[in-house]
């Protein structure tokens, strides 16, 4: 029989019990004859503090606290996919059959994953073979191109006993059974459990040397990010944050994608469900949802789910991660569950730092970006986890605590620009104020895999966008007339690499996604133009001739003239820029 308490004290999400109980930090509760679930956050010889995912209203004073015995965990197995949770993993769709509308019942008790449907099993294991942590005993198809691998429990081991046939069977059904070296038998379904808090473990933590191959142009060649590493991108209002994260969540390589709306809008929300279920993705042409799971926690949702929103979509992406699989999750938006956090410290009545957060924020922060990385799992297969956060600075002030606290523990900066943003250039990543401190670790695999001079071009053009910012002040105080040809030229090929390479459009089926070879051409052909024109300008051809040319619009119209399948053509540009500069150094001559 479960133990019970009674409620002393209600303060919004948090619910205090009086007296001493053989409650445990982090145990799950059930509060309330409803049965709201809880979590257990402080506790005292006189009080035990507990935050309550669901709305409060109506609770009093006296009413049951139930103990569970067990951490706040996920349930692991298959399902996951294509599907949508709420904040602490209950399956919305399943909420909405069940209750008749699309608002959650309060203390809704539905099972995260689906107990009554059958997946087809194939069991990889037979009696008489010794199991460990991490390692797969069984698989079945999760999706048409997700393969499901069921693993031992990180801290279980043991030779098989018995194992059932290869078949059809459901989330819970007994699949293999294994005797321990304290002969105690256990018995593995299709599906475990895990402390949403706790990292999974892993063999060994493996250098992040491979790029997230995103197909934004900006990104890519010059703020690259790892398979396994963190980037941030905080911006203001407007400027793009989220539908930058849904470009990336389209396109980038990863092969699973975890998405996770945590206090943003419901609107947004519905978005992502419609975009990605229309949308073919590309590498298996079926529905993009096939490799996607979303966590929606929305503004109007109860803020202390928001809080664990996160820690729940970080531990989903861990388990396909210890599978083999590389997986990105967006997190939309960081700012929102630092604001929940808030919330949260503000009932406790515990001592606030700057802005009000808790003292405590950074650390949280560095919790969750810490799970980031590539690794070897348990089971010797190499996977990843990428985190991509967004921010929400109010005001565009970047600093502001969440924003300085989220540099610290991500090595990738994408600013967003508010002016940019207003003046439709998309991504609005300023290539000032941005930076990647992944360059230089994926140095030798641009250069093994995509061309020697990759990281030549990348660093030629950020010298030719800074050396433009430097410029552009001397313009705004005395005009461009002044400059001489030579500086001319660098605000010429800059405006070119802004709006023909840096800026993308999503709504065209070659430039929503450009491969890496044709990034480097372009590239190419961009700094060929300058070479040449920068030479000819030296020998004294006017540089109002070369703009004449048409040479600078075609360089911008590239991303709309060559198609992604057609790269060969980019060829022929050198050509074309060498003839038309030699006409015009001939005729100086």
């Amino acid at each position: 029989m479960e133990k019970s308490y009674k409620i002393y004290g209600i303060n919004g999400p948090v619910v205090t019990v009086k007296g001493k109980t053989d409650l445990t930090m982090m145990e799950m509760v059930y509060v309330g004859e409803q049965r709201l679930a809880g979590e257990v956050i402080g506790i005292s010889s006189e009080y035990t503090t507990i935050q309550v995912y669901e709305e409060t209203t109506g609770l009093m004073p006296d009413a049951p606290v139930y103990s569970t015995g067990g951490l706040l965990s996920a349930t692991l197995g298959p399902g996951i996919l294509d599907n949508i949770f709420d904040g602490i993993e209950r399956p919305l769709k399943e909420i909405e059959k069940h209750s008749g509308s699309a608002f959650i019942d309060r203390g809704a008790s539905v099972p995260s994953l689906d107990t009554e449907r059958e997946w087809d099993v194939t069991v990889r294991v037979k009696p008489g073979d010794r199991l460990t942590g991490g390692m797969i005993y069984a698989t079945c198809p999760e999706t048409t191109i997700i393969e499901h691998r069921c693993l031992v429990r990180p801290d279980l081991s043991g030779v098989v006993e018995s194992v059932v046939p290869d078949g059809k069977y459901k989330i819970n059904d007994v699949i293999v059974t294994i005797i321990d070296s304290n002969n105690k038998k256990h018995e593995l379904t299709l599906c475990q459990k895990w402390p949403i808090r706790h990292p999974r473990p892993i063999n060994e933590r493996l250098y992040a040397n491979i790029p997230l191959i995103t197909g934004q142009r900006v990104i890519d060649a010059l703020f690259p990010i790892a398979k396994g590493g963190t980037a941030a991108i905080p911006g203001g209002f407007g400027t793009g944050k989220t539908m930058t994260q849904h470009q990336l969540a389209k396109w980038c390589d990863a092969d699973i994608i975890v998405y996770v709306g945590c206090g943003e809008r419901g609107n947004e929300m519905s978005q992502v469900l419609e975009e990605f279920s229309s949308l073919i993705d590309p590498k298996s042409n079926r529905p993009m949802t096939d490799r996607t799971c979303l966590i929606a926690n929305t503004s109007n949702m109860p803020v202390a789910a928001r809080e664990a929103s996160i820690y729940t979509g970080i531990t989903l992406a861990e388990y396909y991660r210890d599978m083999g699989y590389h997986v990105a999750i967006m997190a939309d938006s960081t700012s929102r569950w630092a604001e929940a956090l808030r919330e949260i410290s503000g009932r406790l009545e515990e001592m606030p730092a700057e802005e009000g957060f808790p003292a405590y924020l950074p650390s949280r922060l560095s919790e969750f970006y810490e799970r980031a990385g590539l690794v070897e799992s348990l089971c010797g297969r190499q996977g990843s986890v990428t985190i991509i956060g967004a921010v929400s600075p109010q005001g565009s002030d970047f600093s502001e605590p969440v924003t300085q606290n989220t540099k610290r523990f991500t090595r990738c900066f994408w600013a967003l620009d508010k002016s940019l943003a207003y003046a439709r250039h998309y991504p609005a990543i300023n290539w000032l104020d941005s930076y990647s401190e992944y360059a230089g670790d994926l140095e030798k695999w641009y250069c093994d895999n995509v061309g020697e001079d990759f990281m030549k071009c990348r660093e030629r053009f950020a010298a030719l966008l800074q050396e433009e910012a430097s410029l552009m002040e001397i313009v705004k105080l005395i005009g461009s007339d002044v400059l001489p040809d030579d500086q001319k030229l660098i605000i010429e090929i800059t405006k070119a690499i802004r709006v023909g390479f840096l800026q993308q459009n999503a709504f065209h089926k070659d430039d929503t996604y450009v491969p890496l070879s044709k990034q480097l051409k372009m590239m190419r052909a961009t700094l060929h133009l300058y070479d040449v024109a920068a030479y000819a300008v030296a020998q004294g051809v006017p540089l109002s001739k070369i703009t004449d040319s048409g040479l600078f619009d075609k360089i911008v119209r590239i991303k709309y003239d060559v198609p992604n399948d057609k790269e060969e053509l980019l060829d022929g540009y050198t050509k074309e820029i060498d003839d038309v500069i030699n006409t015009f150094e001939a005729a100086h001559a």
